[in-house]
């Protein structure tokens, strides 16, 4: 990377090619692809019968579209001027792919905790993805405009000083840079404490145990995953057979005392689950696994992984594999991650990751956010996200690029506006063409 000094002449430099003024700009071009297709081209490759309830998903609000459509605002992104400042990106940073879970240690931290489109990439896309959903967000709740550019400039403006505090640190200390929830009350003063106590208790009580009694019921003297179609449904033999041949290769992707845990685990059941709003399609199970007793559970996940949505305008990633893919960019990515996290080839050559469940996993309810609320949240998720962004990339040389004014958050806040406009056009398409008969929706 070249001394300090380089890599902030590096920084500098990369305003010649993005200024930081330019990130405010958004003008869809005439030749804008139709973001319809582009759901329908990420449909082409998942189980058909769940597209409707993806749809269905996305049609409940503004947040909800921006949420399912990663894909759509890649390709937005990719028509702007870049820093040319790589990190590793989440690739998916919006509100709600930022909480709380337990750290191996058992302390709840507050970071990233959605990684399936991650890959290198300039950084502002992440910053740029994280003050859009901030704006959608807010306008979603009834606030003003003035409200939702507060809001946004906040975000950024947490991850600009955060990213030159950490320019600061020494190697070590960013790697061992963490966001405890013991320490967040100072940091939102004017959150609500009830509100801000409930998320911590509320991560803490979701457990293995507490899906245990939502997820599962005795049939016949034994425990078995609950049948709720096409949400949650019991796999067929033939595909358990399937699926415990994958579970011993994904085993061989842990470290050897991760191993020696999971053996002392035993199969139970299995059964496939719908997830998320923008993943709903992709192959998704939860495996049920018994320790000691019946009381001692552990559920894991076993998500398909595709290729990010940005590997369309991005070099490809150095992983042949997308689940390996996954796990490392939430490895460098999280300040500590799921001890179960691993990655398989699986039928037909589909590429899947592995993970807990739940593991004291719990995030913000933004939908009823005053603006004080919103805007100490969001500043909390831009701290994250250049807590993160720091581990991967220059630090330094984005530090200096982002600079000790308040240029970039002033454009960043007005991208944001007017990409939740964008956003708006784009989800008002969807309702059309669902009234209109040409896309199926389902609640769900």
């Amino acid at each position: 990377m070249g001394t300090p000094s380089e890599q902030a002449q590096r920084g500098k430099a990369a305003r010649n090619q993005a200024s930081r003024s330019s990130h405010g700009l958004w003008i869809p071009g005439a030749d804008r692809l139709d973001p319809l297709v582009i759901l329908e081209r990420q449909a082409a490759s998942r189980v058909p019968e769940l597209a409707p309830i993806r749809y269905g998903r996305m049609a409940a609000s503004p947040f909800a579209f921006l949420r399912g459509a990663p894909a759509v605002m890649a390709a937005d992104l990719a028509t702007q001027s870049r820093t040319g400042l790589h990190v590793q990106l989440c690739g998916d940073a919006h509100l709600l792919n930022f909480g709380v879970f337990a750290s191996p240690e058992r302390s709840l931290l507050f970071d990233l905790n959605e990684f399936d489109e991650t890959l290198p990439g300039p950084f502002e896309w992440d910053v740029k993805r994280l003050v859009a959903s901030v704006a959608v967000a807010a306008r979603s709740n009834g606030q003003s405009d003035a409200e939702a550019r507060r809001a946004a400039l906040g975000a950024a403006q947490a991850y600009r000083l955060s990213m030159r505090r950490l320019a600061e640190f020494g190697e070590l200390d960013v790697w061992y840079e963490r966001l405890d929830t013991r320490e967040l009350l100072p940091l939102v003063q004017k959150m609500r404490r009830r509100q801000l106590k409930a998320g911590p208790s509320r991560a803490r009580r979701r457990t293995s145990l507490k899906a245990l009694t939502q997820l599962t019921e005795t049939v016949e003297g034994r425990r078995r995953i609950i049948s709720d179609p096409p949400l949650l449904e019991p796999v067929r033999a033939p595909d358990v057979s399937a699926l415990l041949k994958i579970f011993m290769d994904y085993r061989s992707t842990l470290s050897e005392e991760r191993r020696m845990l999971l053996d002392r685990y035993r199969f139970i059941d299995v059964a496939r689950k719908v997830v998320g709003v923008g993943s709903v399609g992709t192959r998704c199970f939860i495996v049920l696994l018994e320790g000691r007793d019946a009381d001692d559970p552990l559920f894991l996940q076993i998500k398909e992984a595709e290729r990010s949505v940005l590997e369309a305008h991005l070099p490809r990633s150095a992983y042949a594999h997308q689940g390996h893919r996954v796990v490392v960019g939430q490895r460098l990515l999280q300040a500590a991650s799921d001890i179960f996290l691993g990655w398989v080839r699986g039928p037909a050559g589909r590429h899947f990751y592995w993970r807990q469940l739940r593991d004291m996993k719990g995030s913000a309810d933004v939908d009823d956010m005053a603006p004080a609320v919103l805007r100490d949240y969001a500043k909390l998720c831009g701290a994250a996200l250049a807590r993160a962004h720091a581990r991967s990339g220059d630090r330094i040389a984005v530090a200096s690029y982002l600079g000790s004014a308040d240029t970039f958050e002033r454009a960043m806040s007005e991208f944001a506006l007017r990409y939740a406009d964008q956003n708006a056009v784009d989800y008002a398409a969807l309702l059309a063409a669902i009234a209109a008969g040409d896309v199926k929706a389902v609640e769900s």
